[in-house]
């Protein structure tokens, strides 16, 4: 770049950022009077019910006020993680709940903060003494926590009302609500070891970040599993325990192990009994009235190369029906065949009534990583709207059966572009445009799921998503579906182990990932994000977006970007390039998107009608998380509570900050 060029930029970035901030300086937080006839409601949920809707009947805080909020109060946990004292960095991802008039939430180091919603003061905190030395699969992280009350206890005896949490080293703690104190008649000593009958488990690399769901007073929980270690990694039970006492009721293993297991039939033997993964690590979802659990299955292991696991692998990368009582298989509908790109279904299921022929159908909703939005009927798992089985690419891989088809939904179509050439490079300069054309026309692209190969190959659209573990959210009374999306690639190229073990470990070794993948006669390498050499994504933005989709009609009725760079380039620049994101939105019923999610520290409302940005917050660190929204009595306020924290993966500002957010209120 030359140095006049450099100068203009410069010139360029001061008087954008300027203008960025006389426009928040001029519509700043304003006093208005609160109107406190609507609702009131909680959020008693991860997904703010069991049925991960996302949604609040909430209507104090309009599209017409919004721009009034401010601060309410801000609590730190004192849980956070750069990497330079312990194994590894935090990810604050936790959505709180509330329950009983209290507020809770995990932080990123497993611990349970009990506070008053309204003032954000401590009540109680619980510690699980979480092993901070060790190197887990995840980041220091936890999604949240579940609560539950026993309807044969007397309402106050001690442990009638229970808090689950899931401890980042696969355990469950069962707390009381009140108190903070283990339920010591569950499990032992209040908690149960899920790392029993899941083969080899190496350090760390079983663990639990999602919390459970309780149905008919039944604790179901999946558990998360390090990738593309080996063939035989930690199986991914899915298991349901006596929520009073802890007791296993049962376990059911997404891969079959005996001929009367369901699926045996679609697998080999072989294959059926060392094949691990499968598992459910994204959040799981519930329909209380029909007694059953949702589970989003990861792919088996692992995740690059199938040649071990011949076969659909049915019930790996599926959205999948358990009977909550007993664990028994209701239906299964899978969304990928033959995983080898790492799509596991990532986002909860939603579960939400769509119309369809002009009635409202029971349905389960779910959002990928691919962009695709599978609409199946609750009860049956039947698609309530068309999905195509079409012929995608073969490998080229010697012992790879790659599956000749893939279905793809129509209602909704693809979210996501699903055709991209090497003359669709992106970059800042001719230079890196260049750079990056030349490195995405050396990798194999012959359309989606082109499987991989020896000489790399583009992985489009990219298996950080898509739709990860934020999901997305439904406003019942507009029949909306809003949910965030990443848009980029990825990588992958296949080694023969001498030649994978030589770059492993010499001068050839490159930046992004290497997976042993051992039991196999190949590892992996892989970048999440292919970047071209200025540290920009080689794809051309929006690299994050914000859609909402008419799910009476199937189409997109907007897309917006999803936040700027402002606080992950050298150059502060205010433009809404939209950009990589983690976490979920939440839909108000007077018709608002909240979410952050973005690389940059804010915290914005959306107008669910029409996609206009309405207000965005700053916010002390980075907000991959997923807000929640709450009013508890007639003459109260409406909170926004996010946590803010960064992820440790994404290089922004880390924090242990949770914030809560409320009108400013006009003195009479």
């Amino acid at each position: 770049m030359t140095t006049r060029a450099r100068s203009s930029l410069l010139i360029l970035s001061a008087a954008m950022a300027i203008l960025a901030l006389v426009a928040v300086a001029a519509r700043g937080p304003r006093a208005v009077a609160l109107d406190y006839s609507g609702p009131i409601a909680g959020w008693d949920a991860y997904g703010g019910d069991a049925g991960g809707t996302r949604y609040s009947p909430l209507t104090q805080i309009t599209r017409d006020n919004v721009r009034a909020l401010e601060v309410a109060w801000t609590y730190r946990t004192g849980d956070v993680s750069d990497g330079s004292v312990h194994a590894r960095k935090s990810a604050f991802q936790t959505t709180p709940i509330l329950f009983r008039g209290t507020l809770y939430l995990s932080t990123a180091f497993s611990r349970v903060v009990a506070l008053d919603p309204e003032t954000g003061a401590e009540k109680w905190t619980y510690d699980p003494g979480l092993d901070l030395t060790v190197f887990y699969a995840e980041h220091l992280t936890s999604r949240g926590v579940t609560a539950w009350t026993d309807p044969d206890s007397a309402p106050d005896a001690p442990c009638a009302a229970r808090i689950f949490l899931p401890v980042l080293d696969a355990r469950i703690v069962a707390l009381d609500a009140v108190t903070g104190r283990p339920c010591a008649e569950f499990g032992e000593n209040g908690q149960v070891d899920l790392k029993i009958d899941v083969g080899e488990i190496d350090e760390g690399q079983y663990v639990l970040t999602s919390p459970p769901v309780v149905v008919d007073a039944v604790l179901v929980t999946g558990s998360a599993i390090g990738d593309n270690r080996r063939v035989d990694s930690e199986r991914g039970i899915v298991r349901g325990y006596d929520a009073r006492t802890g007791e296993l009721r049962w376990k059911w293993d997404p891969i079959p192990r005996t001929p009367s297991a369901d699926a045996w039939g679609e697998w080999t033997p072989e294959a059926a009994a060392r094949t691990g993964g499968g598992n459910a690590w994204a959040p799981l979802a519930a329909d209380p009235e029909r007694g059953l659990v949702f589970v989003p299955t990861g792919s088996a292991s692992p995740d690059f190369y199938g040649g071990e696991r011949p076969g659909s692998n049915r019930h790996a990368n599926s959205v999948v029906a358990l009977r909550a009582a007993t664990g028994e298989v209701v239906w299964s509908y899978q969304v990928v065949h033959h995983d080898l790109w790492d799509y596991d279904v990532a986002s909860q299921p939603l579960l939400a009534d769509v119309p369809v022929g002009g009635r409202l159908v029971p349905a389960v909703i779910q959002p990928t990583k691919m962009g695709h939005v599978f609409v199946l009927h609750r009860e049956t798992g039947e698609p309530l709207f068309p999905i195509e089985e079409r012929a995608v690419p073969a490998s080229d891989v010697p012992g790879e059966r790659a599956s000749p088809t893939q279905p793809f939904p129509t209602h909704p179509a693809p979210l996501l572009p699903e055709r991209f050439t090497p003359d669709s490079a992106w970059g800042l300069t001719p230079w890196d445009r260049r750079v990056c054309r030349e490195k995405l026309a050396a990798l194999r692209y012959d359309g989606p799921f082109t499987p991989p190969s020896f000489e790399g190959t583009l992985i489009v659209p990219s298996y950080v998503g898509g739709s990860n573990w934020g999901s997305a959210a439904y406003d019942p009374r507009r029949h909306l579906l809003v949910l965030n999306l990443n848009r980029g690639a990825s990588s992958a190229r296949l080694l023969p182990r001498d030649e994978w073990e030589r770059e492993l470990r010499g001068p050839r070794r490159r930046d992004g990932e290497y997976g042993a993948q051992l039991g196999t006669p190949y590892g992996v390498y892989r970048e999440h994000v292919l970047m071209g050499p200025l540290g920009v994504p080689c794809t051309p933005p929006p690299w994050g977006l914000l859609v909402a989709v008419d799910m009476e009609t199937g189409e997109k009725k907007w897309q917006v970007p999803l936040g700027t760079i402002r606080d992950a380039a050298p150059l502060p620049l205010p433009i809404r390039l939209g950009v990589p994101n983690m976490g979920g939105p939440l839909v108000t019923a007077s018709g608002l998107v909240f979410i952050a999610a973005a690389l940059d520290n804010y915290l914005r409302a959306f107008d669910i009608e029409t996609g206009e940005e309405l207000w965005k917050g700053r916010l002390p660190a980075g907000g991959q998380a997923t807000p929640m929204t709450y009013r508890l009595r007639p003459d109260g306020k409406q909170y926004v509570v996010i946590a803010a924290g960064g992820h440790g993966a994404f290089l922004n500002d880390l924090g242990d900050h949770v914030v809560a957010f409320a009108l400013k209120e006009r003195r009479r």
